[in-house]
């Protein structure tokens, strides 16, 4: 996303600003809903398209990684064709591909259909935000981002839930029909209410940097995916993890060189930016593998209906809500580095103690583990996004946030890879483990996920300790 000066429409009146806001919101709101809502739908998915439900990781891994590597070209295209151009263009892709998901007959089908969806929901956020920033004038920035970022941050909590009560009621189908209606409504307010804001002075796309970046993308995700869904051997694994980790190499290498990289190297000098960025990528792994792996723990492991499985997450989106103040607080009296090492350690500590979860136990020492769950990872979602973002500056900010954002979209495709492959694993090597008694695969997957992510605990533990909440404004957008 350029920093450049830009070039903006003349100023809309006083009602194409508030429906702009609310058409921005929303859009925000079904990009992050649909990032959660397939997760209880799952099995009956597999069911209706004649797959084991512990292989259908790839529907939801398709539209995170889809989102990543759309990511860096959004703001450019937005730069260069305009924000009402290509927001609706946003809005009818995603349209279009939740349409072709609920029609989708096969598993292949079905996950084609969410990486189309994956390229409007990827346009969704970083050019809604970009409109808001180039037509409301400089006072109102802080109120408008936050009124779109709300809906952002209730998306995720809510899907598992209505996911469940919409396959309880209907079928799975409508959990991506329910996205038509509301899209065309947008489309239709997108092309009456939205302006037009460009760059005119927007440079050449960093194409080849793009392509290293999306390419090592690919490539981890394959490698660490394909054995066990693709059935792609260990030769060919081995050579595409050096693919990534030298298209990675090679693109920091291009970004010396090239006057325009999508992402300066200078970003990493920032020390709070790099350690919170690998930071995020890293200990997102366990929270992006746990919206997955919960769902399917409670409906194959323990017989739960899709709609009570959604239930159950309901706890977890509530602590969260609720513990975003304390945190804050805690930073201010306590310092980033200390909060954050802590606060790793609980939240890996609280998903391997899923791993001691099992069919006699208590309904209310499920909830109450939920919930805790729940409440130390929207803590650890707040302390890292608002460390990764506080001393970005004015210069920075639009290509630091677009890395974060990428980061994220990653990290959440990694963390349902690498749970699918854990568990496939699990399941082939423990010997009790069967279709009618998957409970074994799944408690080992949990103490895994749990170890990883209480280890990146070392990352944090690099920062200086008198670094608090203070310094610059950030973005309120704080992604779950």
């Amino acid at each position: 996303m350029s920093d450049a000066t830009t070039i903006t429409a003349p100023r809309p009146s006083e009602r194409s600003l508030t429906v702009m806001l609310w058409l921005v919101a929303t859009g925000f709101f079904m990009q992050t809903l649909d990032s959660t809502i397939v997760n209880t739908a799952l099995p009956a998915m597999a069911t209706s398209l004649g797959e084991a439900p512990l292989r259908m990781q790839s529907v939801v891994i398709a539209y995170s990684l889809t989102m990543a590597v759309m990511i860096p070209v959004s703001g450019w295209l937005a730069d260069k064709l305009g924000t009402r151009r290509v927001f609706f263009s946003a809005i009818l892709i995603f349209t279009i591909g939740s349409l072709l998901c609920a029609d989708a007959h096969t598993l292949a089908q079905l996950v084609g259909s969410r990486v189309l969806q994956g390229v409007g929901g990827a346009m969704l956020l970083p050019v809604g935000r970009l409109a808001v920033l180039r037509t409301f004038p400089a006072e109102r920035y802080l109120p408008a981002l936050s009124f779109v970022a709300i809906p952002g941050l209730i998306g995720p909590l809510i899907g598992p839930t209505l996911g469940g009560w919409l396959v309880k009621i209907a079928s799975w189908h409508w959990i991506f029909l329910i996205n038509v209606p509301v899209g065309v409504v947008g489309c239709i307010a997108t092309f009456i209410f939205m302006s037009d804001a460009r760059n005119p002075e927007t440079g050449r796309f960093d194409v080849a940097g793009y392509l290293l970046l999306v390419i090592g993308m690919l490539a981890i995700s394959f490698a660490l995916d394909g054995q066990s869904e693709l059935g792609i051997q260990h030769a060919t694994v081995l050579v595409l993890l050096i693919l990534s980790l030298g298209c990675f190499v090679a693109y920091g290498l291009h970004a010396v060189r090239v006057s325009h990289p999508i992402f300066p190297l200078d970003l990493f000098k920032i020390h709070t930016f790099s350690v919170g960025l690998l930071g995020n990528l890293f200990a997102r792994i366990g929270s992006g593998a746990m919206p997955y792996l919960l769902p399917l723990l409670l409906q194959v492991g323990l017989g739960y209906t899709a709609f009570h499985a959604g239930l159950m997450m309901l706890p977890a989106a509530m602590s969260g809500m609720m513990s975003k103040r304390v945190v804050t607080v805690l930073i201010t009296r306590y310092g980033y580095r200390r909060v954050l090492v802590t606060n790793t350690v609980l939240v890996g500590l609280m998903m391997a103690s899923f791993g001691l979860m099992s069919a006699g136990e208590p309904l209310w020492l499920r909830i109450v583990q939920i919930a805790i769950f729940g409440g130390v990872n929207s803590m650890q979602f707040t302390a890292m996004n608002t460390l990764t973002l506080k001393d970005l500056g004015t210069g920075g900010a639009s290509s630091g946030n677009s890395l974060f954002s990428l980061v994220q979209m990653l990290s959440m495709s990694l963390g349902v890879t690498v749970a699918g492959a854990m568990l496939t694993t699990f399941t082939g090597l423990i010997p009790r483990v069967t279709e009618a008694n998957a409970l074994p695969a799944f408690h080992a997957t949990f103490l895994c996920v749990g170890i990883i992510t209480a280890a990146t605990s070392w990352i944090f533990g690099q920062l200086s300790a008198d670094i608090r909440r203070t310094a610059k404004k950030t973005d309120p957008q704080e992604r779950t």
